[in-house]
This record gives C-alpha cells, structure tokens and sequence, in this order.
C-alpha cells in the first residue's frame, strides 16, 4: 500500500498517559516504528511536542477519547497539523488491543490516508461553545430548583401553579417569602398579587390555604431559592458574554433569527456548535450528515436496512428539537405546512426531524451565502408538484434531448 505522508505520529490518549508512535523513512526503504510514553501534565506534554519536532513530524492522529484528548490536541495543534480520529473508524483486528498496538494502528492509519479528521471548531468558536453549553446546563440546574420547590409547595398542599401560570413570578415569590417570613393567613398571601393576578385573589385563597411550611422546608425552600438566583446571575453574566463575543457577528445572528422558530439563544447555539465557516461543509446535506439530522445509509445485496442516523451533536440536537417545535406553532410558514404534513403521514418524531433538517439547511445557506432566509410560504409543496411545474419540468427533459418543445393548452371539445 501506498505511503502518502512520510512522517506522521499516532496517539493513544488516556487520563495519566498518552503513548505516542512515530512512523517515519528507515533504512533500505523500510518504515521504521518508535514507541514512547508520555505523562499528560503540563512537562509531560510539553517533552511530546519536543519529541515530535525532533522527528520531523508533520502530522499527529488521535483517538476521541472522551475530554482527555483535548489538553494534548489544545497544546499540539500550534506545532503540528493534529487530526481528531472516530474511534469507529479505526477498528483494529481483534486480539491485538494494547496501547502500544493502537498507536502504531494510528499512525499506520495516517500514513496511508485511511482516515479522515474529525471537524474541530476554531479556537474562538471553541470558546463561545464552551459558554452556550454551560448556559444551558445552568438553565437546566435552575428547572430543577424550581421543581423541587414545586414539590415542597405541593407537600403542604400550596396549590399555588393551579392559579399562577409562574411559580416564580413576582407575584409568587412575594408570597413564598412571606410564608418563609411566617405569614399563614391566606387572604393576606393572596393579597400580595400583582397586575392581571389580582383577578384571580379567589382562586389564590383557595390555594394558597394548605398547611403552613415546617421549619425543615423553610430551609429547603431557603437554600432552593439561594440555588435559582445564584443560576439567575450565572445565565445573565454568560448571556452577556456571549453577546460581547458575538457583537462582530450581530449581522450573522440577526439574519440566523429570520429562520421561523429560531430565537436569539438558538442562533447563538447553531453558531457555537456548527461554526461560522461552512467551507468546512462542502454542501448543507455534509452538514446535515455530520450533525447526524439526517436519514443514514445501510444497504447490502440491494436491500435496505436501517436508515438511523448517525450520532452528532446533542447540544446541536436539542436546539434544532426546540427550534423545531417552535416552527411548529408559526402561522402560515413553509415549516409548519411541512410539520402539519409530515406528521399527518408519519407521526410527531418524524416531523420534528424533518423541521429540524430543514433549519439546519436553511442555516447553512444563510452562513454559506451571506443570505437572509426566504420564506417559502405554506403551499410550497402544492407550487412544486403543481401542473405548471410538472410542465416545466417535463419540457426541461426534452430539449436537453435536442427537441425544441411547443406547449399548447388543450382545446375544448366542440
């Protein structure tokens, strides 16, 4: 087989260690192998990267191994061109499973141009990922605060969401520090509504007369509500970083908002874990595949088997989810004629993952050619299958024959 790249080095990546394995020229023609072990602390990599320059490395494969695989591709990709290998991609023959043996694959790999690399955002994106996907874990921290305290609420019988849309809201947190506070009399509870609320000041006694809070669940609602504010100043202080860091892109973000269903914290989102250069995809199905939003392929003999999809992103997936069932709602858009059809035909699933097809193709064109969404309108579908189209494409097929076509309408029978 072929060598293509002459000097190339395979990492196999654990928490403590990393073994590195350098192919390169030996003597008489041959291909040598070099093996050595590496710490991953801070010297350990550094006497990697020393190692490699010395043996005139020009590219460096490793294994996805968890976030282990970061420190060393983060330290190495300033000296070296790194690749982030699949590990599904590089299935060794069986009973050969050591970490000297899968270096050596590594590199064997990458010398003859057997694998392909793994999409790693820019620094810069890099970054503004880190910041989107720990804001939506506070986010999802801050929900479950709130239900445990729904929970303790519901214990006492304080039915206080049968009546507030909020459990939260300014109207409810008034009246649940004024139980910590030790107020029990309904009325005066119910009387701290506020605005539309106070309409409701019957119902709100009705719910707020259960059993007054015990000392052990006014310190749980105490330490619940110190938990929700803390993850309220986290999400405001990273939502504002994040539109620091975005503000050069505030066009890009705007028009990525145009797509029905996309709010601001979703195009945010598309833009941390897809990026900004789509010449890394080089059409929108590419991009499609590689965030796994669409149908795979597995045929043999002629017959098709599953069409799963691959795995991407989940934090791309939940985004594009929300996004989706958002689109769903919009009034007299192409996405919601398709989710109506689609889910007429084949269920719920299978529309929320066309829509989610869909937005992402449509952000690719908006990234890729610098263009605002186009609203395609709810009889699309009905436009595209029309007489007139049918037509037109029927008349396309014949003169790429060489046949000049005449259409005339038919005339009515006399």
């Amino acid at each position: 087989m072929d060598v293509l790249i002459d000097r190339v080095a395979g990492l196999d990546v654990h928490r403590d260690t990393v073994v590195a394995a350098v192919r390169a020229p030996g003597r008489g023609g041959a291909r040598r192998s070099e093996v050595r072990t590496f710490a991953t602390t801070g010297a350990g990599l550094t006497r990697l990267a020393d190692w490699l320059t010395g043996e005139r490395v020009s590219l460096v494969g490793m294994e996805s191994t968890g976030v282990y695989w970061k420190p060393v591709f983060y330290l190495l990709e300033n000296s070296f061109e790194c690749w982030l290998l699949n590990a599904q991609h590089m299935h060794n023959v069986p009973g050969r499973k050591t970490d000297v043996g899968d270096a050596v694959w590594i590199a064997q790999l990458l010398e003859h141009g057997l694998v392909r690399p793994s999409f790693v955002p820019p620094k810069p994106i890099r970054a503004l990922r880190d910041l989107t996907r720990h804001r939506r874990t506070t986010v999802e921290d801050r929900t479950r605060a709130v239900q445990r305290l729904e929970k303790i609420m519901q214990d006492c019988g304080i039915t206080l969401t049968s009546v507030a849309s909020e459990l939260l809201g300014t109207s409810g947190r008034a009246m649940i520090d004024a139980m910590l506070a030790g107020e029990e009399d309904p009325d005066v509870l119910a009387d701290l509504a506020r605005r539309r609320l106070r309409v409701k000041i019957p119902q709100l006694r009705e719910a707020l007369a259960g059993r007054p809070l015990a000392d052990h669940q006014k310190l749980l609602v105490r330490q619940l509500l110190a938990q929700i504010d803390l993850c309220n100043e986290a999400i405001t202080e990273v939502g504002h970083r994040i539109k620091v860091m975005l503000a050069p892109f505030a066009d890009l973000v705007e028009q990525v908002m145009t797509i029905p269903g996309v709010g601001r914290r979703t195009a945010e989102c598309l833009i941390a874990e897809a990026g900004m250069d789509m010449g890394r995809f080089r059409t929108a199905g590419h991009l499609a595949s590689w965030a796994g939003i669409c149908p795979g392929n597995h045929s043999s003999a002629g017959t098709s088997k599953s069409g799963r999809s691959r795995q991407g992103s989940t934090w791309l997936r939940t985004a594009l989810t929300e996004a989706a069932h958002a689109a769903a709602m919009t009034r007299e858009t192409y996405l919601a004629a398709h989710y109506a059809q689609v889910r007429g035909r084949r269920g719920v699933q299978k529309a929320v993952g066309a829509i989610r097809h869909d937005i992402l193709i449509a952000y690719w064109h908006i990234v890729h050619d610098g263009t605002a969404y186009r609203e395609l309108g709810p009889d699309w579908a009905q436009r595209r299958r029309g007489t007139e189209a049918q037509q037109k494409r029927l008349v396309a097929q014949l003169e790429k024959l060489g046949l000049t076509v005449t259409v005339e309408p038919e005339k009515p029978a006399a």
